[in-house]
């Protein structure tokens, strides 16, 4: 009988970490007060997963959303670009001397 042990790799370590933290902090942060950290690090992965989810996709039609709602008012003004940068406003631009 062989056994295998299963062990990650000190970079795989790092990443995985990395992205359950993140996870945990993109649910926190964005579940708007609807979460806190201890429960979220303490839910099953499953669920984590589930919910983690289910806000990308929430976000992601609310931005799809405000896109569209763009490209039907072009006359708009907005501070933030296409790309998510915030333009900054005229009167802030450094004047033109001639």
């Amino acid at each position: 009988m062989v056994q295998v042990l299963f062990t990650l790799t000190s970079e795989e370590i790092v990443r995985y970490r990395k992205n359950l933290f993140t996870q945990i902090h993109e649910i926190v942060f964005h579940g708007q007060g609807g979460y806190d950290w201890e429960t979220v690090y303490n839910m099953p992965v499953w669920l984590r997963k589930f919910t983690f989810d289910q806000i990308n996709t929430f976000y992601s039609k609310k931005q799809q959303q405000q896109q569209e709602q763009q490209s039907k008012n072009p006359n708009q003004k907005t501070v933030i670009d296409s790309t998510g940068k915030v333009k900054a406003p005229e009167f802030l631009k450094a004047p033109t001397y001639k």
